[in-house]
């Protein structure tokens, strides 16, 4: 590695400290949905069983997402984003 490089490094490790130690603002911040899978459910009027099969997952999963015991990740996470805001999609993928 050479030297410029390294000092850019340098000088972005400490900057990434003193942030996480609250010392300074962030440059650039990154907002993502949080998704919540019983709104999205409800708002398309659909009972578990049926959101779950729309997703391609088993119902336990989905209580597991809608209790909070776990969060959907990766495409998931995905999947329930399209869902919120394309509905159709999501409907047109098991009934076409």
């Amino acid at each position: 590695m050479n030297e410029e490089l390294f000092d850019e490094l340098e000088r972005s490790v400490r900057e990434g400290g003193k942030i996480l130690k609250g010392k300074r603002r962030a440059n650039r911040v990154f907002d993502f949905d949080s998704t919540d899978p019983r709104v999205i459910r409800e708002r398309l009027g659909l009972s578990q069983s049926k959101f779950a099969k729309l997703l391609g997952i088993s119902v336990s999963t989905l209580q597991n997402w809608e209790q909070g015991r776990r969060k959907p990740d990766g495409p998931a996470k995905v999947l329930l984003n399209v869902a919120a805001k394309y509905p159709e999609a999501i409907f047109n993928t098991v009934f076409h």
